[in-house]
């Protein structure tokens, strides 16, 4: 496509694939809000890894020789690092607390990205960003401490913050030993070696009673859609306009989220959870801002 066409076409292409994307994503913690119950922690994760890795195959197939034999330790690490334990603990949480609730902690992966740069890589990370991380560690003491049917939501909020923390440091690891490899064949290989870590523990833990059609649609469509095909557009808008513009999409997931958990789920919208977003998407907006900067 010449140039002069391709510009006008990505002009609109671009923020319809962003809203795409992030409604694809914040329903995805809705799908787990439905299945994890049925099907548990181990083997929701595995049909996850399992759908989204064969969705993103052929990338990978096309791309093998990129891949050579001493690489797939590495893959393996981080794999597990930015996959296979991040959606067991989403997983989790979904069976403990409301599909917003998720949404927003996993807007927290900006921010530690920035933490965990500064810790372990030697990053600077500015006043301005510094600030950014207390107010949103700040909207998670706020979340941590809300209540829905009288349960307290503590533990399930720990366990999201923790899946963010990780795909923090996904992002260095993916960062310092992948650059320059294609990132869907990469996306595939990180997610068919967790679907086979996490194999066993998905064996396991498998339910002994029958599972219903609602939570296998839900566990496919989590995994075909929100992980496969989710991960191509990503990387096909990280490839056009960059990562730091592509990311932006963050901002939009946990407002799709929340919107889907109360429009098909019946979901309330807590003030404890308006204020927290609040809190952490206003701090992920001025650390991205003071990283451009």
């Amino acid at each position: 496509m010449p140039a002069a066409e391709a510009a006008p076409r990505a002009a609109w292409l671009t923020p319809l694939e962003l809203v795409l994307l992030a409604a694809v994503w914040g329903i995805s913690f809705m799908f787990q809000r439905v299945a994890a119950p049925e099907f548990g922690t181990a083997p929701l994760s595995e049909l996850r890894l399992a759908f989204g890795a064969i969705v993103l195959l052929p990338f990978l197939w096309r791309q093998r020789r990129a891949f050579p034999p001493g690489i797939w330790p590495k893959v393996v690490m981080v794999g597990a690092i930015n996959s296979a334990v991040p959606f067991a603990l989403f997983a989790w949480a979904a069976q403990n607390a409301p599909a917003g609730i998720s949404a927003i902690t996993n807007a927290m992966a900006v921010l530690f990205t920035a933490l965990v740069g500064f810790m372990f890589f030697g990053e600077r990370i500015g006043i301005r960003r510094a600030g950014a991380l207390l107010v949103g560690f700040a909207g998670v003491v706020v979340l941590a401490s809300g209540k829905t049917a009288g349960a307290s939501l503590g533990w399930a909020v720990a366990a999201g913050c923790a899946a963010a923390f990780l795909y923090g440091v996904g992002v260095h690891l993916l960062r310092r030993y992948f650059a320059g490899l294609p990132q869907a064949a990469l996306a595939a290989a990180t997610l068919g070696t967790s679907a086979l870590l996490m194999l066993p523990f998905a064996i396991v833990q498998w339910p002994t009673t029958p599972v219903s059609m609602e939570a296998w649609l839900s566990a496919g469509l989590l995994g075909v859609v929100c992980t496969g095909l989710a991960y191509a557009i990503y990387y096909r808008l990280v490839q056009r306009i960059g990562a730091s513009r592509a990311v932006t999409v963050t901002y939009l997931v946990p407002l799709f989220a929340v919107g889907w958990a109360w429009w098909l789920l019946d979901e309330p919208l807590t003030l404890s959870m308006g204020v927290a977003g609040l809190l952490i998407l206003g701090s992920v907006a001025i650390s991205q801002n003071a990283a451009k900067k």
